[in-house]
């Protein structure tokens, strides 16, 4: 019997290995539960873009070829980006199953090494998720790699170029709970006429602060229901469709022919153009569809999309259409209109629900993105919370939250109509996927070996579209489209400035770290009194000897029996294994007691560890000791790295034997402490005396002849942002009890 997969397995993510040996049946179910994480901000779309397109000077151009004019731009952009390029084209695109544009960045950093984060290394290529295609290079995807390395400067302008999509992305959860629900409540005023704009404004604003205020919980609690609401919203729309069709205007079907387009941009002119910015929105939501694509298999999300997803929609614009062409006068409310009188309440409560969901999937993503570009160390650390211990992915960030709540409700009482925030929404929607279109590009050069004939056709067709609604877009600026370009300009500054920040730093540590011929002369004791414990230092080198190491004895002579230097970096992969995560090597002679681990992370992953992380470490490095020597593993000399951990699940049992002095070793054999060797005994002895941890509590500064727009942005921006940030002991849980922070400054 094939087993059917439950919402936990789906919201972990379904690797593309497996996909491919996916049973039917669970493909199918998938698909399904696809709709309500996935295409609830897609599915809304029909509730705003008629009203959009046809505000201001286009009002006035409500003849039939108008309306099928812009039905028929609505149908091709929906069949072009929508279908051929996202469904077809981009999801072949993913990162071992994830994908959005820090997927396509990711995936081009590790064939191109474009990477500019700082403390990568040749073993971590070894990581089972790191594998690169194997075809042969060719000259365009060798001259294009050969660029990037002859100007690496040209790395920071990508960077730049992706926190830009990223930044538009996150403005996406500004703008869609406003849109989608201020449109979903404004349908209540057809029965109730005399009813004011303040009372639609202030019901939408009730909902949104419940819905931002329900973030903490979580939506694995609710997310059982997201998928039949969205299913239901979707044929509903359809039906409704077909019946408008029938009833109203049978030969709508004729818009669906191209040559209405050129029809309506003859005939509008310049009013016609500016209206494309309201057409865009019939495809917002296309970025989640494979931003999404991690927590669902590539075919599950194209079977639900082709088969469920699309006819729906086009058949809700079709109906929609239909109808405005027998009512011009209804065109500002024409979603609602068009509903039959029976049905309109069903419809209108499950068309809130329905709002409710897309704006849930969008906060959620921004929740996501965050927490991905405070791994690349593009973001301030803020607190992430994790809102199940059963499902992966699911968190929670209070302080976006409640920014993002208090931006969504600017949004909605300043605006206080939908169609000035489409005017917003559409700049974000465009900018964000001709991003997509460049990355994807590169992606076919780099990775996909295409010839530069393929690539410059799919770069100018797709890119050509979305520059064209891009421009449109661009033109309604001075009617809320500014706000999409403030914020996102608000938030590249901070996440450009914390990067640079943290590669200075970076930098500084480089360049200040102890030499290893200062320790070996020092001998075994280092020139000081070691006293009984382990001190875990922490650092970002994954090579030599801290400078917060030595500034910590230069002033206190005294340190642990037993030193470990911990470095916690991220890898440019989604997801690094368990048994890939911990990198253990010696770091100078035996008898110096000294060792470094690297603990590794993907973006994806979630730096926070619920185990025990202390005992995890000592199980690590007495399995080092063990294994070092007795023929399987030679030993070595300063920070190369030889031993991952193989036993990752030992956590529990090490806990239990630690303090009988027994450890559980490869093989699940649990030895006897006298079996062990001295230095493992050693160890388990510092062990029961504590752990210390030692943290460099480092401030930046500006150097004296920096530019005064330099001082401005390190002394007091990112000296702002570094103050108010979350603390690195917080985010790592270190105990404040066994906390000791070294203080430094080091001058950018």
């Amino acid at each position: 019997m094939e087993p059917i997969p439950s919402v936990e397995s789906a919201e972990n993510g379904i690797s593309q290995q497996n996909s491919k040996k996916m049973p039917r049946s669970t493909m199918l179910i998938l698909a399904y539960q696809s709709l309500g994480v996935v295409y609830g901000d897609l599915s809304t779309s029909p509730l705003y873009v008629y009203k959009t397109t046809f505000s201001g000077k286009l009002s006035l151009h409500e003849d039939d070829e108008e309306i099928y004019g812009v039905l028929s731009f609505i149908f091709w952009t929906f069949t072009l980006i929508a279908l051929f390029k996202y469904i077809f084209i981009v999801m072949s695109a993913n990162d071992n199953g994830e994908g959005g544009t820090f997927a396509l960045y990711s995936l081009l950093c590790r064939h191109a090494r474009l990477s500019i984060l700082p403390n990568q290394q040749e073993i971590d290529e070894k990581l089972s998720e790191y594998a690169v295609e194997g075809s042969a290079e060719t000259r365009q995807s060798s001259a294009l790699k050969s660029f990037f390395e002859k100007h690496p400067k040209c790395c920071k302008v990508l960077l730049v170029f992706v926190l830009l999509g990223t930044c538009m992305t996150i403005g996406d959860g500004v703008l869609t709970p406003a849109i989608s629900v201020l449109s979903a409540v404004s349908g209540v005023k057809l029965k109730f006429t005399g009813l004011h704009e303040n009372y639609i404004v202030t019901i939408s604003c009730v909902i949104l602060v419940g819905l931002f205020s329900l973030q903490h919980h979580g939506t694995h609690k609710v997310a059982f229901i997201f998928a039949p609401i969205v299913t239901i919203w979707l044929l509903c729309i359809g039906g409704i469709g077909i019946y408008n069709v029938i009833k109203w205007n049978p030969h709508i079907f004729y818009a669906l022919s191209p040559v209405y387009m050129f029809k309506f941009l003859r005939s509008t002119g310049i009013e016609g153009w500016v209206s494309l910015g309201g057409v865009v929105l019939s495809i917002t939501g296309v970025e989640a569809m494979f931003a999404n694509l991690g927590h669902f298999s590539t075919l599950s999300i194209k079977v639900a999309f082709s088969f469920i997803v699309y006819p729906c929609l086009v058949l809700a614009y079709l109906g929609e259409a239909a109808f405005l062409s027998r009512h011009h006068e209804d065109i500002q409310r024409s979603f609602y209109k068009a509903i039959p009188e029976p049905i309109f309440w069903p419809v209108f409560i499950v068309a809130t629900c329905a709002a409710v969901i897309g704006s849930q999937a969008v906060i959620s993503a921004t929740f996501s993105i965050i927490s991905q570009c405070c791994a690349l160390s593009c973001f301030p650390h803020v607190k992430i919370v994790h809102t199940s211990s059963k499902i992966y992915g699911q968190i929670y960030i209070p302080e976006v939250n409640w920014m993002l709540m208090c931006l969504c409700l600017a949004v909605t009482i300043g605006l206080r109509d939908s169609n000035m925030i489409g005017h917003a929404y559409g700049l974000a929607v465009t900018t964000v996927m001709f991003v997509t279109t460049c990355l994807m590009a590169m992606v076919m050069i780099i990775v996909w070996k295409k010839t530069i004939v393929t690539t410059f056709a799919f770069l100018v067709f797709f890119g050509s579209v979305e520059l064209l609604y891009l421009s449109a877009a661009l033109y309604k600026v001075p009617e809320g489209g500014w706000i999409p370009l403030v914020l996102s300009f608000i938030f590249m500054a901070i996440m450009f400035l914390w990067n640079y920040g943290t590669l200075k730093k970076y930098q500084f540590d480089v360049e200040n770290k102890v030499s290893m011929n200062r320790i070996l002369a020092l001998g075994p004791s280092l020139g000081m009194v070691r006293v009984p414990g382990i001190g875990l230092v922490y650092t970002n080198l994954v090579t030599g000897v801290p400078a917060v190491f030595g500034h910590f004895v230069t002033n206190l002579p005294a340190f642990h029996q037993v030193v470990i230097f911990i470095c916690i970096k991220s890898v440019q992969v989604p997801r690094v294994d368990e048994k890939e995560r911990f990198l253990i090597s010696r770091v100078g002679p035996k008898e110096y007691a000294m060792f470094r681990c690297i603990v590794r992370y993907g973006y994806k992953d979630l730096q926070q560890e619920d185990y025990d992380f202390e005992n995890k470490l000592v199980y690590a490095i007495i399995q080092f000791v063990e294994v070092e020597g007795g023929g399987e593993m030679p030993p070595v000399i300063e920070s190369s790295p030889v031993l991952t951990l193989a036993h990752p699940n030992h956590e529990e049992k090490l806990v239990r034997s630690l303090k009988d002095f027994d450890v559980v070793i490869a093989g699940n054999k649990k030895l006897e402490g006298s079996c062990l060797k001295e230095e493992s005994l050693e160890i388990l002895k510092a062990r029961e005396f504590g752990i210390a941890y030692i943290l460099g509590n480092s401030h930046a500064k500006a150097k004296k002849s920096s530019s005064i727009f330099k001082k401005l942005a390190i002394d007091v921006v990112y000296a702002f942002l570094s103050k108010n940030c979350r603390e690195p002991e917080v985010a790592m849980s270190v105990p404040h009890t066994s906390l000791l922070q070294v203080g430094m400054i080091y001058y950018v």
